[in-house]
């Protein structure tokens, strides 16, 4: 049973990481290839920055969905709002302790929030990255790749 549950752990991580890098890379891309309207005014940055927070909270509920789909399927859970409750509770690492896994599974949970948080650091980094280039821009004059 162990095995399976470290197998299970490497793949869930492994598939969380795809997801994340394909969201990010389809927001790079969106970026990169939006460049047709210069942002020099207060609000299309706020809106830049409104829609890149939604998008990167899209892709973390995507991410929680594959471990809560996971738990529901091993029967870790006993239904769906159980399952995916508690794996947005861990991803963020939350951690209300309100559920718990059956004693089998239960490194998963630590597994989890190590996960959420690399894949919350991943998203400040871009959200960072994304602000500083605006800001740098806006400083040096330039027009902004990002709209």
């Amino acid at each position: 049973m162990m095995h399976l549950n470290f197998v299970s752990a490497c793949v869930l991580v492994g598939v969380t990481v795809v997801v994340h890098a394909g969201g990010l890379a389809a927001l790079l891309r969106t970026l990169i290839i939006s460049n047709a309207l210069l942002l020099t005014h207060f609000w299309p940055i706020a809106w830049l920055l409104v829609r890149l927070a939604v998008a990167l909270i899209l892709i973390h509920l995507a991410e929680i969905a594959v471990w809560g789909l996971f738990y529901l399927w091993t029967g870790c859970l006993p239904d769906a709002e159980s399952a995916f409750y508690f794996s947005g509770v861990t991803y963020t690492t939350l951690g209300y302790g309100d559920l718990v896994l059956p004693k089998p599974w239960r490194m998963l949970g630590p597994v989890e929030g190590l996960t959420g948080i690399l894949m919350c650091g991943l998203s400040t980094g871009l959200f960072v990255a994304v602000l500083g280039r605006v800001i740098g821009s806006k400083l040096r004059g330039e027009p902004s790749e990002y709209c």
